[in-house]
C-alpha cells in the first residue's frame, strides 16, 4: 500500500472542503421590512398570537399585535406574510468552537487550543474563520450567533461573541472578548475511556491544583497593583476579571467543584462568573441563585454520569435549576461539537418535554443565554430598539420535524439558508424525481 498517496489525497480532500466557502454574506439593510400574521415567540416566555414585526437599519422598530395597531400602507417597504408561521429570536451558541476547527484531521485548521496551561492572554476571535463551511450548516435551524471560546490548559484564555454571517470576524464581532474560561480542576479522576469507563477515584492532586490557581491570581492582583512594574501581558489580560468588564466562565461539573469553584472566584474579587457544563449544580443551586450566578448547562442529551443517577437527570436538569430560581441556558460542547451545533434548539425541545413550559425552554437559548453572555441589551429577545436577528419558521422550532425556516434576517440583514448539503438534497431530489 502506498501510503504517501493516501496522504496526499487526504491533504487534497481536506484542501478542496476547506475551499468550498459559505454563502456570501449579505448586503446591510437597505429596505424596511415587515412581518404579518406570524406567531411570535418573544424569547422572553410571552407570545403574540397574531404579531407585526418591523425592522429597519438593523434595529427592530415595532412590535405589537397586528389586530389592534394602525400603519400607513407604505409604512414598511417590504411586507412578509407569514400567516400560520412562528418567528423567534436568533438562537445563541455559547460555548462554541465553531470557525476555530475546519477538519480535526487537518492540523492546519484546528486552532481552538493553545499549548500551555495559564493563557488568559489568548484571544479565541482572532482566530475565528468566519467563512467556515461548517457554520453555514447550523443557520437553517436557528442559530445566528455564538460565543466562540478556546480550549485547552487550565486557563483557555478569551471568548467573543459574533453573528454567523460575516466576511472576517472584525464583521462578525457583537461583543469582543467578553470573558474568559476556567477549567477548574476536577476533584475526582476517571480511569478507562468512553466504552469502557473505569473506576472513579478521589483527586489526589486538587489541593495543589487549587493553590497553584490561586497563586496565579494573587500574583495577578499584586501585578495590576504595581504601578511601577516590567510589563506582563499574562497577568496583564486578566484586568478585566478584577475591574468587572469580563465574566469568569468556570467549567466544572461537580457538586464540590461547582462551590469550591463559586468561593474561589469570590475570594479572588472576580465581580462576574458563571459556570459551563454544571451537570451537578442542581444540588449548588441555593448558592448559584444567592450569588447570581448563571449556568450554561452541559449537552443535555446524554447519558447519566453515575449509575446512582436518575437516567433522566441530563434531560430534567434545567428544569430542577430554573425551579429554584438560577438563570439557565443550554450549551453543546462535546463530542462533534461543532456539527452538533445545529441540534441546540432540540436540547431546549427536551428540556420542555421534561416539565420546563415551552416559551422557557426557549429562553435556555435565547434570552437566559443573552443575560448570561452579557448582551442581553442588544439581543435574546424580540423587542423595540434590539437588533433585528430573527427568523420564520413553517412551525415549532423547538421541535426537528417543524423546525423548518423560511427566512432568517441577521441585523436586518436577509441572509441565505442555502448550504452545501441542501444544495445535495436538490440536486438528488431532481435526479430521482421527488418534490
Amino acid at each position: 500500500m502506498n501510503y504517501k498517496k493516501i496522504m496526499l489525497a487526504t491533504l487534497m480532500l481536506g484542501a478542496s472542503t476547506l475551499l468550498q466557502a459559505q454563502q456570501t454574506p449579505a448586503n446591510k439593510q437597505t429596505k424596511s421590512v415587515l412581518i404579518l400574521n406570524a406567531t411570535a415567540h418573544i424569547g422572553d416566555g410571552t407570545v403574540i398570537e397574531n404579531s407585526a414585526i418591523g425592522f429597519k437599519d438593523g434595529k427592530i422598530t415595532l412590535i405589537a399585535d397586528a389586530k389592534t395597531i394602525r400603519l400607513a400602507a407604505d409604512a414598511y417597504d417590504t411586507t412578509i406574510n407569514a400567516g400560520g408561521k412562528h418567528v423567534y429570536p436568533g438562537f445563541i451558541a455559547p460555548n462554541s468552537t465553531l470557525g476555530l476547527v475546519e477538519i480535526d484531521a487537518v492540523k492546519s485548521s484546528d486552532d481552538e487550543s493553545e499549548i500551555g496551561s495559564m493563557n488568559p492572554n489568548v484571544r479565541s476571535i482572532i482566530a475565528y474563520t468566519a467563512d467556515s463551511k461548517v457554520i453555514e450548516t447550523v443557520r437553517p435551524n436557528g442559530i445566528l450567533m455564538a460565543q466562540i471560546t478556546p480550549r485547552g490548559g487550565i486557563i483557555s484564555g478569551s471568548s467573543s461573541i459574533v453573528q454567523l454571517d460575516a466576511w472576517h470576524w472584525q464583521d462578525a464581532l457583537v461583543k469582543e472578548n467578553d470573558g474568559m474560561h476556567l477549567n477548574f480542576p476536577s476533584t475526582f479522576r476517571r480511569s478507562g475511556w468512553w466504552a469502557e469507563p473505569g473506576a472513579i477515584e478521589a483527586n489526589k492532586d486538587y489541593p495543589k491544583q487549587v493553590n497553584d490557581l490561586s497563586s496565579f491570581f494573587t500574583n495577578a492582583k499584586a501585578y495590576l497593583g504595581d504601578t511601577a512594574k516590567e510589563r506582563n501581558l499574562v497577568l496583564e489580560s486578566t484586568k478585566g476579571l478584577f475591574d468587572g468588564t469580563q465574566t469568569l466562565y468556570i467549567h466544572a461539573n461537580e457538586e464540590k467543584q461547582i462551590i469550591d469553584a463559586v468561593q474561589f472566584a469570590k475570594q479572588n474579587g472576580i465581580k462576574k462568573m458563571a459556570i459551563i457544563g454544571g451537570y451537578e449544580a442542581y444540588k449548588a443551586a441555593e448558592l448559584l441563585q444567592k450569588n447570581n450566578v448563571g449556568v450554561l448547562l452541559k449537552r443535555v442529551h446524554d447519558m447519566p454520569e453515575n449509575d446512582d443517577h436518575d437516567v433522566d437527570l441530563p434531560y430534567k436538569n434545567a428544569r430542577l435549576l430554573t425551579e429554584k430560581g438560577v438563570l439557565v441556558g443550554l450549551e453543546n460542547s462535546g463530542s462533534h461539537e461543532r456539527m452538533n451545533t445545529r441540534n441546540l434548539p432540540f436540547l431546549a425541545g427536551t428540556c420542555a418535554a421534561y416539565g420546563l413550559d415551552k416559551e422557557t425552554a426557549l429562553q435556555l437559548i435565547t434570552s437566559n443565554t443573552a443575560k448570561i453572555l452579557g448582551i442581553d441589551e442588544q439581543c435574546g429577545t424580540l423587542t423595540q430598539g434590539k437588533d433585528a436577528t430573527l427568523f420564520i419558521s413553517e412551525g415549532d422550532a423547538l421541535d426537528m420535524r417543524t423546525n423548518k425556516l423560511t427566512n432568517a434576517f441577521i441585523q436586518g440583514r436577509a441572509i441565505s439558508l442555502e448550504t452545501h448539503q441542501t444544495r445535495l438534497n436538490e440536486r438528488y431530489k431532481t435526479k430521482y424525481n421527488q418534490k
